[in-house]
């Protein structure tokens, strides 16, 4: 039985709300591997919010890329955000020793400035998609 489409869109907004507000905490702390996850993973659960609103099956995927394709063919304005496909750039690499060439992600990850760039990205896509969910 499906799920009531506003509750689960609602419920994965607030969780893309709530990781895109701690990315924007720890950005303060200097773990920019760790804002830069979070960005990922708040743009990530915005876009399935809105598209649970829309579609019926469950999404298997991770990738911000794909879920922005679903999510403009469903609503052109979802083109004003394509830049953000550029999180999951930061989906495995943030996370795994191996994912980035001989450092931790904890070290290989040191400007601020990208960081800000990806909190700019995912503050896009979760405006947005709150912008429509309330329509």
């Amino acid at each position: 039985m499906r799920r009531d489409p506003k509750k689960e869109s609602q419920r994965w907004l607030i969780q893309a709300e709530q990781e895109l507000k701690d990315a924007i905490s720890i950005i303060e702390l200097g773990s920019y591997y760790l804002t830069l996850f979070l960005c990922q993973q708040s743009a990530e659960k915005a876009l399935k919010a809105f598209v649970y609103l829309h579609e019926e099956e469950p999404i298997m995927t991770h990738s911000v890329s794909s879920l922005l394709k679903i999510a403009e063919s469903i609503d052109s304005e979802f083109a004003n955000v394509k830049e953000s496909k550029r999180l999951d750039d930061y989906y495995i690499p943030t996370r795994y020793p191996n994912g980035v060439p001989d450092e931790a992600p904890a070290e290989y990850y040191d400007d601020v400035e990208e960081a800000k760039q990806a909190i700019q990205m995912a503050e896009g896509v979760v405006k947005l998609v709150r912008q429509k969910i309330q329509a």
